[in-house]
Formats: C-alpha cells, sequence, structure tokens
C-alpha cells in the first residue's frame, strides 16, 4: 500500500510541479501588481474618494471636513501587527502637528466594531476612526493588504500611498513635505 501512495504521490507531484512553479512565480505578482496600479493610477494626484461615516465614537466623520488639511487616512485591522505598530505613531503626529493642520483619520477594516473600539481605546488613539467596508475600500483601489495609508493635501488630492508596513520617517517626511506647501484656491 505505501508503495502505491508513494507511486501516486511522485506522478501527481511530477505533474503538478510546473503549476506549482507558475503559481509561486506568477501568483504574487498577479497579487501585487494589479491593486497597486489600480489604486496608483488612479488615485495619485486626483481628488480622493469622499465619504461619509460614523465615528466609532457617534460623530458624523467626512472627508470634506478636513479640507484645508493635510490628511493621513489609514486603513487597518486590530489584527495587523503592523497596524498596531503605527497607530501610535499616527497619535503621536496627530499631537505633533495638528496646529499645522495635520488631521489622521482611521478607517478599521474589521468586521465588527466592537474589536475596535477596544483597540483605539487601548491605544489611547486621539484621531477619528470609522468603520470601513468594501464599498469604502473599492473607492480607494481596493484594500488587499494593510496597513494601507494615503496622504492627502490640503486640496483634497491624494499625493502618497503607503501599503504594509512601512518605514513611518518615511511617511513623516512626505507629511512635512506636504504640510509646507500652500493651500492652492480653486
Amino acid at each position: 500500500m505505501a508503495a502505491i501512495n508513494s507511486g501516486w504521490l511522485c506522478a501527481a507531484y511530477r505533474t503538478l510541479r510546473p503549476v506549482l512553479i507558475a503559481c509561486l512565480i506568477a501568483g504574487p505578482v498577479a497579487v501585487t501588481a494589479a491593486p497597486a496600479g489600480l489604486a496608483s493610477d488612479n488615485l495619485l494626484n486626483h481628488k480622493a474618494p469622499g465619504f461619509a461615516l460614523t465615528s466609532l465614537d457617534g460623530h458624523p466623520l467626512r472627508l470634506t471636513d478636513f479640507r484645508g488639511k493635510v490628511v493621513l487616512l489609514n486603513f487597518w485591522a486590530t489584527w495587523c501587527a503592523p497596524c498596531r505598530l503605527e497607530m501610535p505613531v499616527f497619535a503621536a503626529w496627530q499631537r505633533q502637528y495638528a496646529q499645522l493642520g495635520l488631521q489622521v483619520v482611521g478607517i478599521s477594516m474589521d468586521d465588527d466594531a466592537p474589536p475596535a473600539r477596544r483597540m483605539v481605546e487601548r491605544l489611547q488613539l486621539n484621531y477619528p476612526v470609522a468603520m470601513g467596508d468594501e464599498r469604502l475600500a473599492a473607492r480607494y483601489g481596493g484594500v488587499l493588504g494593510l496597513p494601507l495609508t494615503f496622504l492627502i493635501d490640503r486640496n483634497g488630492a491624494v499625493r502618497a500611498r503607503f501599503q504594509g508596513e512601512t518605514d513611518v520617517k518615511k511617511i513623516e517626511s512626505e507629511i512635512n513635505a506636504l504640510l509646507a506647501e500652500p493651500r492652492a484656491h480653486r
């Protein structure tokens, strides 16, 4: 019986090996290239998609309320380790740069609000957080990996996109550059 199973496994491996190799090579390329291309091509230097949500503390949360400010829009989830590391940094930036015109906004991609509320309380986030959904994610080019952070300039245009674990110094550098730009009158 062992010889039959062993032979079958060898034959299956020989048959599937090219498919497995192709998936390993092409799979990650297809998964990462498509969403990045969509979001980057469609959003960078274009008006950020608006939204009207209710924050976890029950207040209206609309992107248009922050026109004239630089907005750091962060999609995250409680199960995302890099998200949990960068959110306290974002809270520190909210304190540090608020007077200069920065507004951090968090969008939890968790399925339910209670875990997100607990995370907001535990991390003592000082910026508004709302629950996201597939429709909002689609408007931002698809949220297929977390964290996903967008920087939106004072005029409402998406100026930078950071997906996955990112060096926060790079994000802060971009924030400082955007805060230094004057608001264009339109």
